[in-house]
């Protein structure tokens, strides 16, 4: 659609240029300068949706495992006690298995 109306858009512009003032040749230029900006900022908006429900999805998968991790150490009955701070730390902080 948008290479549809760009295509339409530079066939005008062709067209229009034999008999254009000066003035209204800027003012083309102006116009297409600003549409080829808005092109890119509905670009950079679409990636940006792009990236924001990739990042839906990690937060909720890792609230997942988080749930998955915590029910492990309640069904397992840890002796918690006999952890260290150290490993305790590692375990909330993913970077230790929570159960063995």
């Amino acid at each position: 659609m948008k290479l549809a109306v760009a295509v339409a858009f530079a066939g005008a512009l062709a067209l229009g240029a034999c008999n254009s003032s000066p003035s209204d040749k800027l003012a083309d230029r102006v116009e297409a300068a600003a549409d080829n900006r808005a092109d890119a900022m509905e670009a950079n908006a679409a990636a940006l949706r792009n990236q924001a429900e990739m990042l839906d999805s990690r937060a909720e998968r890792t609230r997942d495992v988080g749930e998955a991790r915590a029910d492990a150490i309640d069904a397992a009955d840890m002796n918690v006690a006999a952890l260290s701070q150290d490993r305790r730390d590692a375990i909330v902080a993913n970077q230790a298995a929570a159960v063995r």
